[in-house]
């Protein structure tokens, strides 16, 4: 793969334990299993794009050194869900001894809460056949789509969203490296996109910078169909004022200019709600609105109708005649 198109969040993934910011607690256990030689199974849990995986590697990397290659597998349990590959793939490799001084191999299952609950009742028993040859680290979303046998064997790792200063510290450091002109307003946009999630604020960046000499936020918005955060509080101020008619022309201008879906829409009204400077049971009626509105849609409601009757329904909070 050339320089010019190899992802960037590859290129700047951190390779040693020492590398990783922002999860200090989570750095300094790891490295106590690094020192003792030894590791429980694991199970990392917490958002997408906030050092799970990266964390894995740099582990397996300090642990093992030369002999990472024959001693480290990673899966992807949502493309290899069912229990078949647990009885072949994660059994063949568990049940081989490992190479090197350190007496274990490790296998990563990313994402694993998408196994099936008959694959974890399989891999609950792989585990323990195989502790002595073999440590899991299981990665998920959500650590309570794990069954409790599985989450009971394992050493618990939260991964919190990163903060604000790691993300800007990495965008401008990553920027400089590939000479990319990184406006403050992009940086902005990035944070705003990204939601703590280092690895769409990285790809965010790279996206950007393909279309032209800088990153501003008209770039960011552009690339990832998000619409601008004060475009979207100017329709709910116009709908909370009355002014529905402008309003819904609003709405059209963003479903037009940006290609947001009906869901992207109420996901950045709920967002920009507590944002506002409005009145306290406003943004409660309103919370209450969207979240009635985005059940509908994802029952299937007609889009435009739901969205107009989202705007609709701001102008009675905002006249105070809202449903009870």
């Amino acid at each position: 793969m050339s320089e010019e198109i190899q992802m960037w969040t590859e290129k700047y993934r951190p390779r040693r334990l020492e590398d990783i910011v922002d999860h200090e607690e989570i750095v300094n256990r790891l490295e106590g299993f690094v020192a003792q030689k030894d590791l429980p199974h694991c199970l990392f849990a917490g958002p997408p794009g906030t050092g799970k995986t990266t964390a894995a590697l740099c582990l397996a990397h300090d642990l093992f050194g030369e002999h990472f290659q024959g001693n480290f597998l990673e899966l992807n349990a949502s493309d290899a869900r069912g229990i078949d590959v647990i009885r072949t793939t994660v059994k063949d490799f568990a049940r081989t001894m490992s190479l090197g001084d350190i007496p274990f191999k490790i296998l990563v299952l990313d994402e694993a809460d998408a196994l099936t609950p008959e694959a974890q009742q399989a891999l609950r028993r792989t585990m323990e056949r195989y502790t002595r040859t073999c440590r899991f680290i299981l990665i998920v979303n959500y650590s309570s789509k794990i069954i409790e046998p599985i989450q009971s064997r394992c050493a618990l790792f939260r991964f919190p969203r990163l903060n604000r200063e790691d993300i800007i510290g990495m965008l401008k450091f990553i920027s400089e490296k590939e000479g990319v002109k990184l406006e403050d307003d992009g940086i902005e946009a990035i944070l705003y996109v990204s939601e703590g999630d280092m690895r769409k604020a990285i790809n965010t960046l790279q996206a950007a910078s393909a279309l032209g000499e800088s990153v501003n936020a008209d770039a960011v918005y552009k690339v990832t169909g998000k619409a601008r955060p004060e475009e979207v509080r100017q329709m709910m101020e116009l709908a909370l004022s009355g002014d529905f008619i402008k309003a819904r022309e609003r709405l059209h201008e963003l479903l037009i200019n940006y290609g947001l879906s009906g869901v992207d829409v109420v996901r950045q009204v709920h967002r920009e709600t507590f944002n506002m400077e409005i009145p306290e049971p406003w943004k409660l009626r309103i919370a209450n609105i969207v979240g009635e509105i985005d059940f509908r849609m994802s029952e299937g409601a007609n889009e435009e109708i739901q969205l107009s009757a989202l705007l609709a329904q701001f102008g009675l909070v905002g006249q105070g005649k809202e449903k009870a």
